[in-house]
């Protein structure tokens, strides 16, 4: 659009130039003068617009921050038994490292030595974390639980599972944005139908000036100054409303959306993981049972632990004395007298199994019944969807790090309408890059840094940045500042609205322009005047585009009532 303003000033004043040289005999100084202050008022307009579009296009940089903070920079290589620090950059296929307790993983590997529970938040976005034991697979940029793991190297780092996330999102964020902007849709159409008019004027009438008198009332300000300033408008409306919305063009694709996915664990989900039943055997109270595994559990850092001490309220555990952690069993500790074990089925002494994340608990070895866990779904995740639907969103997705069985629970129970489970970064980009051309734009709705790479290369990426910057948050287009999913359809409905008003500015501003060329095209306006006149243009449309500050629908169930 800039460049197409600056042909337009150019041409103008070069038009002028030409008639004023070659096409009048004789003219008057005053004449000359008018003309060419005309010409230089209409340039001062087109080249003025500059600062407002570059307010309103800026993104924000550093993009990669988050994942180049966190990246692995040495491992622990083990020679001959001796351990030695090394950049992981020289780390080799087969080399044996040690990953000590909570320290993140260097490069991809498999478990050879030594059982512990690994955090793969940073890949899958899954909150609960992942037994690891001999033979298991390891992948870079998790976090090691609270014992060391011998590790052999299966990857370089370069190869590895984080440094792919990092590449993803440099790749995601060179890709040119496939867009055509409103104001360039109308900016050809607009400028053949000034010159068609300036060119009958000149040759019906035989007067040269005509064709600068046209041109001068024919500026294409409305475009130019109507569409930004409905945009900054909106991105003003969407900021009172907790979303930052980082560019013009993403509230214009926005406004358009035919396809919206999420993530699930921390988007559609809390991702926190809190007791869902307490299922006991014959001669046991749950609300015991439950008391007696929290008190057990209070000195564990394990994130069942904490969840079982958050339901039942530190102020209500017992004291729990002779607590021990049992590496990749569970816990056992003495409360009130008993000896009460927490963790794996085996290790509270059954053999019985629930499909769900669990403890299993027994009292004085006896097995006494199963605490299950989920993760909460948000209670506004179901409102959220069905005003999408309502708004004009075809398709909705979860796509998740999650296996079928519970992606598929949480999508019915949503309303969600496909579901595309236990999907790493680099599928979810798949999934995005799959989508069909009459699905789009599509917009991503993630958080957590395994979302970086999606929400980068999603038309739209939106992330739920209520905790913090993350790198989702810095790859995407916009940020939702509050814990809130309905967030998301208040962005919708307030770019609809903005999209709405500027294309209704420009059509006014078009509108009186048109009138003006028909009417200048008959002499009747002269350049000076006519240069004046938009002035008056630009007012009207740039008061009109204002009005996407405040919207023309009540958005009060998307967004704070206004005080």
């Amino acid at each position: 659009m800039r460049n197409y303003r600056r042909l337009w000033a150019v041409v103008t004043v070069g038009i002028v130039a030409l008639i004023l040289e070659f096409g009048l005999h004789q003219p008057g100084w005053a004449q000359i003068v008018i003309t060419v202050i005309g010409a230089l008022i209409v340039l001062l307009m087109l080249t003025g617009g500059d600062a407002l579009e570059d307010f309103a296009a800026t993104k924000a940089n550093s993009d990669l921050k988050q994942l180049l903070d966190n990246t692995p920079t040495t491992a622990h290589r083990l020679v001959d038994g001796k351990q030695e620090d090394i950049s992981v950059d020289d780390v080799n296929v087969d080399d044996t490292v040690l990953v000590k307790p909570q320290e993140v993983v260097p490069v991809d590997g498999v478990v050879i030595e030594g059982s512990s529970t690994v955090d793969e938040a940073s890949l899958t976005g899954e909150s609960k974390p992942v037994d690891k034991n001999p033979k298991d697979e390891l992948m870079s940029g998790t976090v090691n639980g609270d014992s060391a793991l011998t590790v052999r190297v299966t990857k370089r780092a370069e190869d590895s599972q984080y440094q792919g996330i990092v590449q993803l999102v440099k790749e995601s964020e060179a890709r040119p944005a496939h867009f055509v902007r409103m104001a360039d849709r109308y900016a050809l159409p607009f400028t053949v139908l000034a010159y068609v008019i300036a060119g009958v004027a000149w040759a019906v009438t035989g007067n040269p000036l005509r064709f600068a008198e046209v041109l001068v009332v024919a500026s294409p300000c409305p475009l130019i100054l109507a569409a930004p300033v409905a945009m900054v408008s909106g991105m003003s409306r969407t900021s009172r409303a907790g979303i930052i919305v980082k560019s013009g063009t993403a509230l214009e694709k926005l406004s358009s959306a035919k396809t919206v996915a999420f993530d699930k664990t921390g988007t559609i989900t809390q991702g926190v993981l809190a007791v869902n039943q307490v299922q006991v055997q014959p001669g046991y109270d749950q609300n015991q049972l439950l008391l007696l595994a929290a008190s057990a559990e209070q000195q564990s850092t394990h994130i069942l632990a904490r969840s079982l001490v958050s339901e039942v309220g530190s102020g209500k555990l017992l004291g729990a004395n002779a607590a021990e952690e049992v590496t990749a069993e569970g816990v056992q500790a003495e409360v009130a007298g008993k000896l009460i074990k927490v963790g794996k089925p085996d290790f509270a002494g059954t053999d019985a199994n629930v499909d769900t994340t669990a403890v299993y608990v027994s009292v004085d070895g006896h097995y006494a019944g199963v605490i299950t866990f989920t993760d909460r779904i948000r209670p506004e995740a179901k409102q959220t969807i069905s005003a999408l639907h309502e708004l004009g969103v075809a398709n909705t997705m979860m796509i998740s790090g999650d296996n079928q069985a519970i992606a598929d629970d949480v999508a019915q129970q949503v309303g969600v309408d496909k579901v595309f489970a236990e999907q790493l970064p680099a599928d979810k980009i798949k999934v995005l890059d799959n989508t069909p051309k009459d699905a789009r734009p599509v917009v991503m709705v993630g958080d957590g840094v395994n979302d970086a790479p999606s929400l980068a290369v999603a038309d739209v990426g939106i992330a739920m940045g209520a905790h913090g910057a993350t790198a989702a948050s810095e790859s995407a287009d916009a940020v939702i500042l509050r814990d809130d999913l309905t967030k998301v359809a208040c962005a919708v409905i307030i770019s609809q609205d903005t999209m709405r008003i500027a294309k209704e500015a420009v059509w006014i501003g078009i509108g009186i322009c048109t009138g003006l060329m028909l009417i200048a095209a008959f002499g009747v306006i002269p350049v000076i005047i006519g240069a004046m006149l938009q002035e008056v243009v630009d007012t009207i449309t740039i008061l009109y585009a204002l009005r996407a500050r405040s919207g023309r629908r009540n958005a009060d169930m998307y967004e704070p009532a206004k005080a």
